[in-house]
């Protein structure tokens, strides 16, 4: 059993001071997840990955909504979805004309474009999540905790309590559903 779950079974059996021992733990794990995720971010992000693991453990521990976690895959899975939802409420931002949605942003130096995920591509990227996500929630997770937590196959299967043969085939199925989803999107760059 490892720190976290114990931490996390502790906390269900109301165990007062295993809470404080949860987040020095947890925090360095999410600092690398999301150091990793906002690496694939273009340049030029205002949230870095420090910003990202507060604000999706401020969702997790909002006392307003008291939750508990099973298990320690439990808790990276709901962590990975928070931060998922971080990302996809700042995309959806950045393309409000308001905020200039409509307009690109050039690199002070006339640089080739960066590379990263744009924002209309991560919000036609979100839409066809959820809709994979209603036809096969397994695969569905999978994604999120391999793209939006950054998870190899092997520990999102471990996480979701799969067999790794299992876990692959639904990922070929995933990669191969959502770009059939995606690519034919006129607004899709990539």
């Amino acid at each position: 059993m490892s720190d976290v779950t114990r931490i996390l079974s502790a906390i269900e059996q109301g165990d007062p001071h295993a809470a404080d021992q949860l987040l020095p733990i947890v925090y360095d794990e999410l600092r690398k997840l999301a150091a990793q995720k906002m690496a694939q971010e273009s340049p030029g992000q205002t949230l870095q990955a420090t910003g990202l693991v507060h604000e999706a453990y401020l969702r997790l521990v909002d006392v307003d909504k008291a939750q508990r976690w099973n298990s320690r895959g439990h808790f990276f899975a709901a962590a990975a979805e928070a931060m998922r939802r971080i990302l996809i409420d700042r995309a959806r931002e950045k393309s409000a004309l308001k905020r200039g949605g409509d307009r690109k942003r050039l690199p002070l130096e006339e640089v080739d474009p960066p590379g990263g995920t744009p924002p209309e591509d991560l919000l036609a990227f979100d839409e066809a999540l959820e809709q994979l996500t209603h036809l096969d929630a397994t695969a569905g997770q999978l994604v999120k905790l391999r793209y939006f937590a950054g998870l190899s196959v092997e520990q999102a299967a471990a996480t979701l309590n799969l067999a790794t043969a299992t876990a692959y085939r639904h990922w070929t199925f995933a990669r191969a559903w959502l770009h059939s989803q995606v690519a034919g999107r006129p607004d899709f760059a990539g």
